[in-house]
């Protein structure tokens, strides 16, 4: 949003006080507001040609048959998996076997706030593939 936006509450209440008339006021408030939307409409229509634009790459690069363009996203998901089971399955059976042993070896532990954000990302859009394949569509 452009930052001029940002003063059109100010701009209406002094408009206002600024001209006594209540028709040239309303008339000026009116062209604030106009303002307003057609920089709001501006704003969306460019996030709206972003989003397009950022789809199509994205079935250029699925139809792609070339490992190193359509493969990244698989990639991902198999790093997140290994790294989710580790994190959640193997670390703490790794753990409890080698504390059963007498062994205390620190376990290495990472932040899983930012895998789980890429993780649910991916497996948002996998329901999406689900969909797809349930209505055979390739």
């Amino acid at each position: 949003m452009p930052t001029w936006t940002l003063l059109i509450d100010p701009l209406s209440k002094l408009i206002d006080r600024l001209i006594p008339d209540p028709q040239a006021a309303a008339a000026a408030k009116l062209e604030l507001a106009k303002e307003q939307n057609a920089a709001a409409l501006q704003e969306f229509q460019t996030a709206v040609q972003a989003d397009v634009a950022q789809s199509q790459i994205n079935q250029v690069e699925a139809a792609s048959k070339d490992m190193f363009v359509s493969g990244w996203r698989p990639f991902i998901g198999w790093v997140c998996g290994i790294a989710f089971g580790y994190h959640y399955i193997l670390q703490p059976l790794l753990a409890f076997g080698m504390a059963s042993a007498g062994h205390t070896v620190p376990l290495p532990a990472f932040d899983m706030s930012e895998l789980s954000t890429v993780l649910m990302g991916m497996l948002g859009l996998g329901g999406l593939r689900t969909i797809e394949k349930i209505k055979n569509v390739a």
